[in-house]
């Protein structure tokens, strides 16, 4: 008798079960919308074991998981850790994925993810999301006893590895780079969605962000000031809530002040602000729109940018501070990079790319041939 499709997919290749440690929808951050993009994408090229996830869970997060959430690490709760480590040493599975990041795990510099690690009897892949500077301090001690610990490392920067190699002293073999992934959208003008969302005719600037001080958006507020007294029909999008853990100290200070930046400058009709947690067909119509994607960031040291890695991926003109993450995406022409802290300098870089169309485009196009690499499934095939 004819074997059915599925016993025959499932008989041709090696189906890997793993389980990934990390944050996880519904909870609003970046590591979270990662690892679900991540695992969806995953999903699709080893259907027959689907990605089981252990998350880490607050004291105050009254989510919902769905139902690939297989067991809660309460964040700060020491013995939570040992029991999510016997319960992945007993789930079947054949490796254990960790996306590392200080602020997800509880303890000191989130220490207590060493106690997870050291009871696994599986072998571990830890992607490490940042990576300090000093080798010998808190954290980075904890990055050697992750490293040490794991099969293999990945990181989403060559900058990265070269860092680990050449400070940490790991060897060359265990550190793979994995870029950032994207959605793999067309490359496409941004008139017809401007239509769609009544914009039509402006010269549209934006950024996508979880709401923080370190982005620095003051600083973009005041190059859209000096870009209006060229182009009056500038808009700037400040698209995304208020990160909420910032939020709980902050209170809406930096928001309000942005907002009241906005009316010193006297741009209220520059400037809208989009208070909104985005499901991702959202944030790519918004992110469609924009004719610059602009990254004011304020650390150097920042050594991702999903916002940036969306942006590439879809063709955008960015401009962005040289932290470290938009040195190594935007190399080649693939953007510009202006100084930290000048506002002259992006309304420059605005303004000289919008009377120079053609420049402007084969930029956007370097850039979306760069992103190809970046698209979920390649980044999915590259795991």
């Amino acid at each position: 008798m004819t074997k059915n499709l599925s016993t025959v997919l499932r008989s041709s290749s090696k189906t890997i079960r793993v389980v990934y440690i990390s944050s996880y929808i519904p909870r609003k951050c970046g590591l979270a919308t990662y690892t679900k993009d991540l695992t969806n994408a995953i999903n699709l090229l080893n259907p027959h074991a689907l990605a089981k996830i252990v998350v880490l869970h607050r004291a105050e997060d009254k989510f919902s998981y769905p139902k690939e959430v297989k067991f809660r690490i309460k964040q700060d709760k020491p013995e939570s850790y040992l029991q999510a480590a016997e319960y992945i040493n007993k789930s079947g599975a054949d490796l254990v994925h960790l996306e590392h990041e200080f602020g997800l795990y509880g303890g000191e510099n989130g220490n207590l993810i060493l106690s997870l690690v050291d009871a696994l009897k599986i072998p571990l892949v830890t992607t490490l999301h940042t990576v300090v500077d000093e080798p010998d301090s808190a954290k980075g001690e904890i990055i050697k006893q992750l490293i040490e610990k794991s099969e293999i490392a990945t990181v989403m920067m060559v900058q990265i590895k070269d860092k680990l190699v050449k400070k940490y002293g790991v060897k060359n073999k265990k550190i793979v780079v994995i870029p950032h992934g994207t959605p793999d959208l067309p490359f496409m003008s941004t008139d017809l969605l401007k239509k769609k969302k009544r914009l039509s005719g402006r010269l549209i600037l934006g950024n996508v962000n979880l709401l923080h001080p370190i982005k620095g958006i003051e600083f973009a507020l005041e190059s859209v000031a000096l870009i209006a007294k060229k182009y009056p029909n500038v808009l700037y999008l400040v698209i995304g809530q208020t990160h909420p853990v910032y939020l709980r100290e902050d209170k809406g200070r930096y928001r309000n002040m942005l907002k009241e930046r906005v009316k010193e400058l006297g741009i209220e009709k520059n400037v809208r602000f989009v208070n909104e947690y985005l499901s991702l067909k959202e944030l790519i119509d918004w992110l469609r729109v924009v004719d610059f994607y602009v990254t004011p960031y304020l650390d150097p040291d920042q050594a991702a940018s999903g916002a940036l890695a969306y942006a590439v991926g879809a063709g955008k003109c960015c401009i962005s501070t040289p932290f470290m993450y938009a040195k190594e995406v935007l190399a080649k022409d693939r953007g510009v990079l202006v100084p930290f802290r000048d506002p002259a300098a992006i309304a420059d870089a605005v303004i000289t790319l919008w009377e120079n169309p053609r420049k402007k485009l084969l930029m956007e196009k370097k850039g979306y041939e760069y992103g190809r690499l970046m698209t979920w499934p390649n980044v999915a095939l590259l795991h």
